[in-house]
């Protein structure tokens, strides 16, 4: 029971003081900082002390069923806490490196505007991280992970009045959600390997993992690929390695905590909770190694001819995090743990001293400049040579790559759907749904293979809708139905597969139904207001002169992508526990709609109230700062 309570604390501790942040007023710096340091100091003390303890008591797992969100006797959404080594690792290195960065804040972000935002963000991230490092199981983990996304897009988007960072913070959390596809596909598999929600301490059973993955080695490899997508996404593995260096537009504490030290090891975290699961999967094995391996040797290329201090030290922490996939694949449990822990500490203190580390290697150039020694590279052919060094400062092309194969086919497809406008949505849309509910109450009357057949069209309509979403450049009103929409065709798709409570339909569309509404009075809100500036053209950066309504708008925006401050959340996965085995094309166009409607929502909210303001009386950075 100690162990339950203390373990817990470990969660309320931060959550308290990121509660008590945002009652206090960002006139005054002193109280928010005092607070931040002061919460993350006895979070320090906290996890030192038990981790001593926990030593000493001999290093045995814990796993805590901590809360019953859910249960209908057939589906449990459970809150699950689970500590062992890897956890002790995390929580440590994660409390203290918060601390020396909040230390570090208090000072450096000294009359900065956003500087109650920042430390409320930043102790959003911290009870995020702290939730993730202790999840017990999936579901608990996708909580965290979730959380982690939404805090990073914040961070990044700390200087709002400026073009590059709005932009960078709309493009990092585009591939955090693309690589979510990975782990929501992996979550909805293992409900099927597995016939419940499983904790990971039953991971540690060698002998069931081995029986389960004997009766279903198919699906055991799928789940290990969804969450090497997953871990490759927040690691900035390849092929989604140039998100990184994006991601440095923020404030450099933000840079030294997220992306230096902290939120880009957890795909390794991911890996290293589930190793036991696939650790005899061979195929797997290489997979993840291979991947650690080619990332390095890219990364280490594009780290030589960087010309930033910041993208100097993304690459190389990309290229370490790559060894540390290699070590994860080869089982060195203890080393990846090591070398996570000193690449950690070793980024944040580069990046914290990164602006006088510049100053002062300008100066020593120019007093004791040396000419360039011959490096391995000049020992290539010059062809060869050249080829590398272009390729490096194109940084591989990663980011064509991406766009190539991820999102522009998705813009094309959505721009195939132009016909579609507000009066058009309800003149095709509205009676097709309407037929499909029929059908759904009279399935007697359909033939078979065609009853089989629906749940994936409606799901593939549906996914059609996020698509148009996606790629809307006028009416952000319609941007906005289709993805409530898209929520409509989800639940009438999967009730066709079988017959099952409808109170559970009403809990996944309740969150939508509440957010939509209230996103869209928002929304006509903002028209009213700012009519000539209304689409989604480019940033017109509302939120200077409609700081609440912004803010009300972020709220329903994340509620409506299935973020945890709804129902929603919950019924995501109620949903995709109705997607049977075998229907792998309708847990893909499900899990694609959540993910690029997630996109969606963040890209209207970014368009319409983030970036350089539209009116010339308000302050207004270059496009290139």
């Amino acid at each position: 029971m100690e162990n339950q309570y203390i373990i817990s604390a470990f969660v309320l501790i931060p959550l308290i003081g990121f509660l008590i942040s945002l009652l206090l007023s960002g006139n005054n710096e002193r109280p928010l900082s005092r607070l931040a340091l002061f919460t993350v100091s006895l979070q320090l003390i906290g996890v030192t002390g038990y981790i001593v303890y926990w030593i000493i008591q001999g290093m045995h797992p814990i796993n805590i069923r901590e809360l019953d969100i859910y249960n209908n006797g057939e589906y449990q959404f459970l809150l699950d806490f689970y500590f062992d080594s890897i956890t002790a690792v995390y929580l440590f290195v994660g409390a203290f490196v918060t601390f020396l960065i909040t230390r570090y804040s208090r000072f450096y972000l000294h009359m900065e505007e956003g500087y109650k935002r920042f430390f409320n963000t930043m102790l959003f991230f911290f009870l995020a991280y702290n939730l993730t490092v202790l999840s017990g199981n999936f579901e608990t983990l996708f909580l965290g992970w979730e959380m982690l996304g939404i805090s990073s897009f914040l961070l990044i988007a700390f200087y709002r009045n400026r073009y590059i960072p709005v932009r960078n913070a709309v493009k990092v959390f585009s591939i955090y959600r693309i690589g979510d596809i990975g782990i929501i596909l992996a979550m909805w598999a293992s409900h099927h390997f597995w016939h419940e929600n499983i904790a990971f301490i039953k991971f540690n059973n060698s002998e069931l993992v081995s029986a389960q993955m004997a009766q279903h080695g198919g699906v055991g490899l799928m789940i290990a690929i969804g969450l090497l997508i997953a871990a490759a996404a927040k690691s900035a593995q390849l092929p989604f390695s140039s998100w990184l260096p994006r991601a440095m537009e923020g404030p450099t504490p933000s840079s030294a905590i997220f992306y230096g030290s902290l939120s880009v090891h957890f795909g390794v975290f991911l890996l290293l909770r589930t190793f036991p699961f696939w650790e005899h999967q061979l195929s797997a094995r290489i997979l993840i190694g291979t991947v650690g391996l080619l990332t390095t040797l890219v990364s280490y290329s594009i780290a030589r001819v960087q010309s930033t201090i910041k993208t100097q030290i993304a690459y190389a922490s990309i290229a370490q995090i790559g060894l540390m996939f290699v070590e994860v694949a080869l089982g060195w449990e203890t080393l990846a743990l090591v070398h996570f822990a000193g690449n950690a500490f070793l980024r944040t203190y580069q990046l914290l001293v990164s602006p006088s580390v510049v100053a002062y290697m300008i100066r020593d150039q120019f007093y004791h400049f040396k000419p360039k020694e011959i490096s391995l590279e000049d020992t290539f052919p010059k062809r060869l040579e050249f080829s590398l060094y272009v390729l490096s400062l194109k940084e591989w092309n990663l980011d064509n790559f991406m766009n190539h194969w991820v999102f522009s086919p998705i813009k094309k497809i959505g721009r195939k759907l132009d016909f579609l406008t507000p009066k058009n949505l309800l003149l095709y849309f509205l009676p097709i749904y309407a037929l499909g509910l029929f059908l759904y109450f009279n399935q007697e009357y359909i033939y078979p293979p065609i009853r089989d057949f629906l749940p994936i069209f409606f799901a593939f309509l549906g996914m059609m809708l996020v698509f148009k979403a996606f790629s809307e450049r006028i009416y952000p009103r319609l941007a906005w139905m289709l993805i409530i929409a898209n929520h409509f065709w989800i639940a009438l798709a999967v009730s066709f597969n079988e017959t099952f409570d409808s109170n559970q339909t009403w809990i996944y569309l309740s969150g939508v139904v509440v957010s939509g509404f209230i996103g869209y009075l928002a929304l006509e809100n903002l028209l009213k207001k700012e009519r000539p500036y209304f689409d989604l053209n480019q940033y017109y950066g509302h939120v200077y002169e409609h700081p609440k309504l912004s803010l009300i708008f972020l709220i329903a925006a994340l509620g409506l992508m299935g973020f945890p401050i709804s129902p929603t959340f919950i019924g995501v996965d109620l949903i995709f526990s109705h997607i049977h085995e075998d229907q792998f094309l309708l847990a893909f166009f499900d899990s694609v709609s959540f993910i690029i409607g997630g996109i969606a929502l963040i890209r209207i909210y970014a368009r319409l109230f983030l970036g350089p303001h539209v009116k010339n009386y308000h302050e207004k950075a270059l496009k290139s700062s």
